[in-house]
């Protein structure tokens, strides 16, 4: 219960890292339009710090957490990390107005979809693991 405490702290500093590079990069870039720089804040509190904040009750209340639960977490922190670390990018080269070759542009957007694809994936696997030990200990 401690590590899920621990990763729930960690995730609300990068999601305040996340929003404070926001502000203050499109503030000194004197950009104002949308840019996917804002929804790292979000994509961390929520997928980061509020997801294991949710994990720390219910390991509190079922134990479930088993032998896969480690492997799924990984899978879990790769993908929220890759799809924040995409954003980022994408952010970023759209405040600086940096033209994107349509490869790189292709790029971006697949790697990020990987990362949401891994967070997805192990959601779901996690989900499942979940039901499986709230089933066995109704039973």
């Amino acid at each position: 219960m401690k590590r899920y405490m621990n990763t729930a702290l960690l995730y609300a500093v990068l999601a305040m890292a996340g929003g404070i590079f926001y502000r203050e990069f499109t503030k000194f870039n004197h950009f104002t339009a949308k840019t996917a720089l804002g929804v790292v804040h979000t994509h961390y509190f929520l997928l980061g710090m509020v997801f294991f904040l949710l994990l720390l009750l219910l390991e509190k209340n079922f134990s479930f957490t088993g032998v896969k639960t480690g492997r799924i977490l990984a899978v879990y922190h790769i993908g929220l990390n890759l799809t924040a670390v995409m954003l980022v990018v994408r952010g970023v080269f759209q405040v600086l107005e940096a033209p994107l070759s349509s490869a790189m542009n292709a790029a971006i957007s697949g790697i990020a979809g990987i990362g949401h694809i891994l967070l997805g994936v192990s959601l779901l696997l996690l989900l499942v693991q979940v039901k499986r030990c709230i089933t066995k200990t109704q039973s």
